[in-house]
């Protein structure tokens, strides 16, 4: 039976902006490109009423750190029984989408469930290690319950196969190709963005993404001392206040958050790109930086690791080693031709990885799912794919 009919149900989106967010977008679109229908369930918090054609109802919802989490809620089940959905799609689920989950068991539809969330390591962050294992209990308990669950990396797929965490497949993330590119460092935006941050030709060193405590932003003071670099952070979230706290003697730059052809130059402005966050499942602005021909430092683990080829299109360092941060960005501060090559190797190794065919393999693990609840056929099971 084909995928006609997508709900989607998602933990976050429109206003707030992030992985989650971002994936549903790009999916939304492909599917009204390949003419299909779609709705979206989400958190109450302002999002537009339509998106890419699709309707975008929200739930009640309560904030925590400043995050929406949308509740449970008896609307979800006349939403669905009404849009009479081919697949439910779960991003990100926990409370509303385990909900949507279960509702599509009881109405005989097959569900995929999106896992985009290190909750091990939020626990660690908030102090909560020993609620760990009773997270993942509940994420068992909601993974299980759909016919797929669908991890973004190598990491990420063994976080589940320990939990315990059935019918795992690998999807990852496409990229715009287009919008990131090398060719836009000489476009008139990146020019003159260049020319505000490094007015002396210093060695632009950016960090693209959400400015929050997970993201780990202060192990950029590692890079204190370093000559001729100028330090950019490009993004906002609920951080922002700590960071500049934290990267005050680097006389960083925060550019604040940006989107489309500010977001491409902004990229394109950047000589090396550093990720800084150690609990990323895969890690979007990372294949970024590597489209628009930026070497890549990140730190070796979770999603990093599948996307940077160390020594190759960038370097990992070890999460806790603010020597192997310093030395790998020196390294490439030093040597312009490395720069070049990794940024080359970088751009070659993305290439693939467009959001079409990304979309394409995703509507392949909606028939999967299908072929699942209909027959009792197990999808195959993952490997951990790089």
């Amino acid at each position: 039976m084909e995928i006609e009919r997508v709900a989607i149900v998602t933990e976050s989106f429109l206003p707030t902006v992030n992985g989650v967010t971002s994936s549903v977008i790009r999916v939304l679109e492909h599917l009204r490109a390949t003419g299909r229908q779609a709705m979206v369930v989400a958190p109450r918090c302002g999002a537009p009423t339509q998106v890419h054609g699709a309707p975008v109802f929200e739930v009640p919802s309560f904030a925590y750190r400043e995050f929406p989490v949308g509740m449970p809620s008896p609307q979800l089940h006349g939403l669905l029984q009404r849009f009479q959905p081919d697949v439910v799609h779960a991003a990100s689920p926990f409370l509303l989408g385990g909900q949507a989950i279960a509702e599509a068991r009881r109405m005989g539809v097959p569900s995929v469930a999106v896992y985009q969330t290190d909750i091990a390591g939020f626990a660690r962050r908030n102090r909560l290690s020993a609620g760990a294992p009773v997270a993942w209990k509940v994420l068992r308990r909601i993974h299980n319950q759909a016919d797929l669950t669908l991890a973004p990396s190598s990491s990420a797929i063994a976080d589940l196969d320990a939990a315990g965490i059935d019918r795992v497949a690998h999807w990852a993330r496409g990229v715009d190709l287009d919008a990131f590119h090398p060719d836009h460092r000489q476009g008139p935006a990146a020019l003159a963005l260049r020319e505000r941050l490094a007015p002396r030709g210093e060695t632009i060193v950016g960090y693209v993404g959400r400015v929050a405590p997970e993201k780990g932003l202060e192990r950029l003071r590692a890079l204190q001392g370093t000559r001729g670099i100028r330090v950019v952070v490009v993004g906002d979230g609920p951080g922002m206040a700590a960071a500049r706290r934290a990267l005050a003697p680097l006389g960083a730059v925060f550019l604040g958050q940006r989107t489309g052809a500010a977001l491409a130059a902004a990229y394109a402005a950047l000589d090396v790109f550093v990720h800084t966050g150690a609990e990323e499942t895969f890690g979007q602005t990372l294949q970024e930086a590597a489209a628009a021909g930026l070497p890549v430092v990140a730190p070796r683990a979770g999603g990093p690791i599948d996307l940077v080829d160390h020594g190759i299109t960038g370097f990992l360092y070890e999460p806790d080693s603010q020597r192997a941060l310093r030395d790998a960005v020196r390294t490439l501060v030093d040597s312009p031709a490395m720069r070049a090559r990794m940024g080359e190797a970088g751009r070659r190794r993305v290439l693939q990885r467009t959001w079409p065919r990304v979309c394409d393999e995703l509507v392949c693990h909606y028939e999967a799912a299908q072929r699942h609840a209909l027959t009792g056929v197990e999808p195959v099971r993952a490997a951990a794919v790089v």
